[in-house]
């Protein structure tokens, strides 16, 4: 036998110069796999690649090949790098096996940061032990011993501190909300903006409201995020008692359904309890419109009310009021009316007004109109429906008319939204008929209305023209 290969280093040099250039070029096919694949794992196999195997040879190299009886330090130098190195593999392998490839809704994608540091430094810590002790022989169960002891003393001295934070720990496993859900607790309500290890952050609209996990973990809160969906707006509502609930019920539905903030495809609901007591439920796409749609409801239904002579709150119309409102219509309006004398006082005993929210419906598109209104005071706004949705074609000022189709009874062509607060005298069609019959000009006066509404919903459809229907 050749006396070189009967050295030990020669077969281990052999194996080294071999294997490791083997081993270096699978890993690189691999990785290159992966890579086109956009794999997590590649980090690691990086890093086992480039640092973790040449290392590893060097070690193997030195402390077997060489089988060196001598204590050398820089051998023990290089196998304390190999283990910190191998310490880092574990923890980029953990990361990837159990975080970076969670799906969305399991419990590895629900578990907190401070979990996953918690770990990390187990393994550091367990990992160094381990490494001192096979490197350098370091005898660290006296160390273990220690900090067991001193861990149970800590452990005893805050465990009312160390309590809430375990609490606010399992909150934070548990995942009930997330960053965007509205939450609400028995002291505020708001959007979730900052969730960490030791407080929950909600905006509440007036200013950022700080709660303590382990609060949340001793309390109940409601997620209003969850499920997933429209969230419903359900608001109280008190009317008289004496009010017909048919027509209350009616006046509340149509209000609610008017809501720009309602989901198109839900309809509104309403609940009669007794005792002039209603809910509504307005269906909206988030909590976040809770306040603003609640406030919208109940200014319009304050108009509403008022039109159809109920009393919302339990507080009826006030007469005097409305009485002395179309004396001051009537006056304002008689000039444009032709009103004399005797056709003005048929005109306070049979008007009436109507007072309109901003956004509320004045007339729609395609409905008869029963009466002629006059614009007292205010603004609308025209529009003509179109399969692409509404365009606009104009606007109506104090001094016009709302509702001329209703002479001859044809549908409305245009829709009329207020744009502002607006009151409208609500003129009959039979004192109509009676004007005309005094003073046929008025006839020529509304069919020129009629013309101009044409006219305009015309040009608005040829600027803009609308989508054929399907089918």
């Amino acid at each position: 036998m050749i006396p070189v290969l009967a050295e030990g280093w020669v077969w281990w040099a052999a194996a080294l110069a071999i294997g490791v250039p083997l081993v270096l070029v699978a890993l690189t096919e691999i990785i290159g796999v992966l890579r086109r694949r956009r794999n997590p794992a590649v980090r690691p196999l990086l890093l086992l690649r480039n640092a973790v195997v040449p290392v590893a040879a060097l070690v193997a190299l030195l402390a077997f090949a060489t089988r060196s009886d001598q204590d050398l330090v820089w051998v023990r130098i290089v196998g304390t790098m190999l283990g910190f190195l191998l310490i880092l593999l574990v923890l980029s392998g953990v990361n990837v096996a159990l975080f970076s490839t969670a799906r969305e809704g399991t419990w590895r994608e629900r578990v907190p940061t401070i979990f996953v540091e918690i770990v990390r430094l187990l393994l550091v810590v367990v990992g160094l032990a381990v490494l001192f002790q096979v490197v350098w022989n370091a005898d660290i169960e006296g160390l273990i011993a220690t900090l067991g002891v001193t861990s149970i003393i800590v452990g005893l001295a805050l465990q009312n501190a160390a309590g809430g934070i375990v609490s606010g720990l399992l909150v934070l496993f548990e995942q009930p909300f997330k960053l965007g859900d509205w939450i609400e607790t028995d002291g505020a309500s708001g959007r979730v903006v900052e969730v960490n290890w030791r407080a929950l952050h909600i905006d509440t609209g007036s200013g950022l409201q700080v709660i303590p996990n382990a609060t949340l973990a001793g309390a109940s809160f409601r997620n209003l995020s969850r499920p997933a969906g429209p969230f419903v707006v359900v608001v109280p509502v008190a009317f008289a008692p004496s009010d017909a609930p048919h027509e209350v019920a009616a006046v509340l539905r149509r209000t609610a359904d008017d809501m720009p903030m309602r989901i198109p495809e839900r309809p509104s609901a309403v609940q009669y309890g007794g005792s002039g007591a209603y809910t509504v439920e307005i269906p909206v796409a988030a909590p976040s419109q809770s306040d603003e749609t609640v406030a919208e409801f109940f200014g319009r239904l304050w108009y509403a009310a008022r039109r159809h002579g109920l009393s919302l709150d339990k507080v009826g119309p006030d007469d005097a009021a409305n009485e002395a409102r179309v004396r001051a219509a009537v006056e304002v309006s008689a000039r444009a009316l032709h009103l004399d004398d005797e056709l003005r006082t048929a005109a306070l005993s049979a008007c009436t007004t109507e007072q309109y929210a901003p956004g509320e419906y004045l007339g729609r598109a395609g409905a008869v109109p029963s009466v002629v209104c006059y614009l007292v005071e205010g603004s609308a706004r025209l529009t003509v429906p179109t399969p692409r949705g509404d365009v606009v074609c104009g606007d109506l000022r104090e001094g016009e008319f709302v509702g001329t189709a209703a002479v001859t009874r044809e549908p409305a062509l245009v829709t009329a939204v207020a744009a502002a607060p607006t009151t409208l005298l609500v003129l009959p069609v039979d004192l109509v008929a009676r004007i005309i019959r005094a003073y046929p000009m008025f006839a020529s006066e509304l069919g020129a209305d009629m013309e101009l509404r044409r006219a305009q919903v015309e040009r608005a459809l040829r600027d803009r023209p609308p989508v054929p229907a399907s089918g």
